[in-house]
């Protein structure tokens, strides 16, 4: 196994005697049977129902409340847009960033380990990553015992990279690399594909459109994973199918990468032949095992069959 201090992650406790209650209310995953060693992924959203910060909500093991792994850049943003919504709330809401850290456990190889990771270790708080199995583990912990809590589950510490990597393989979004906070809805984003919004739980902000999205199915423009050969294409690069704009680029790693795309636009490409581009770069579209959406080119394989 390998295992990565994921140094852009940041650490927000959110505890209180209506701690459960009052982010249950505000986020896109129903956190009510919520239990210590497992965690949820979930969004605060705008009224509009644009992604402020995504993140993974872990309950404490003392019961003392709840961390939320979120994005450092955004945990401070994160902080007060929930005081925001505190109200008479009993609730504390602190960044925690400055003494803990994230660390993610996974396999190397993805196809002979697909779940399989244990959770022991004394130095952290640990949960399996509840986008995909494959993803493995992470941990909050002070970053100082990152080297102990790999040794306790039998993983090589290794450079952020690598599971810069892994993830990419997995075609899992990053947000504020694959796709914009404050400017990307949670379908966009893949979160109704990776287990990151509940359509069964209660109200919570941005539910009236994220439900309209999914029950019209009117989300055009998703993170998809392309292959290429060559360099990576920069990220940001425009995505073209000859003079049309397509959409974007976003990570890339070793001939894998993310890329926001405009679906109907990249069906239509496709059937005409028309080759995708990014930087000069040649794309090709692949469809991930996760995926229940329909994908561009599908009809044009039945067709072909």
């Amino acid at each position: 196994m390998k295992a990565a201090l994921l140094s852009d992650r940041g650490v927000v406790k959110v505890a209180g005697d209506d701690a459960r209650k009052f982010l249950n209310g505000l986020v896109t995953s129903d956190l009510a049977k919520l239990a210590p060693g497992n965690a949820r992924f979930a969004a605060l959203l705008t009224p509009q129902a644009k992604i402020i910060a995504d993140f993974f909500v872990a309950e404490i093991s003392d019961g003392s409340g709840f961390f939320l792994d979120c994005p450092r850049a955004l945990a401070a943003t994160l902080v007060e847009r929930l005081n925001f919504y505190r109200l008479r709330a009993k609730v504390t809401i602190e960044d925690r960033s400055a003494s803990l850290g994230v660390l993610a456990i996974w396999h190397g190889d993805i196809d002979a380990h697909r779940g399989d990771v244990h959770h022991g270790t004394e130095n952290g708080l640990c949960y399996a990553d509840p986008r995909l199995p494959e993803l493995g583990l992470r941990c909050v912990l002070p970053p100082e015992r990152a080297g102990a809590a790999a040794s306790d589950l039998g993983a090589t510490l290794v450079g952020a990279d690598q599971y810069d990597g892994h993830r990419i393989t997995l075609a899992v979004p990053q947000g504020g690399v694959d796709f914009i906070y404050s400017d990307a809805f949670p379908h966009e984003a893949d979160m109704d594909q990776l287990n990151g919004v509940d359509f069964k739980k209660g109200c919570f902000i941005g539910q009236e459109v994220v439900s309209r999205m999914e029950h019209r199915g009117t989300a055009r423009t998703r993170v998809v994973p392309v292959t290429f050969e060559g360099p990576c294409p920069e990220r940001g690069s425009p995505v073209t199918a000859g003079e049309r704009s397509v959409g974007m680029m976003g990570s890339a790693a070793a001939g894998r990468g993310l890329a926001t795309l405009r679906l109907d636009r990249v069906d239509e490409a496709l059937a005409a032949n028309s080759a995708l581009l990014a930087g000069g770069v040649a794309l090709r579209v692949v469809k991930p095992h996760w995926a229940r959406f329909a994908f561009p080119g599908e009809a044009l394989s039945r067709t072909a069959r």
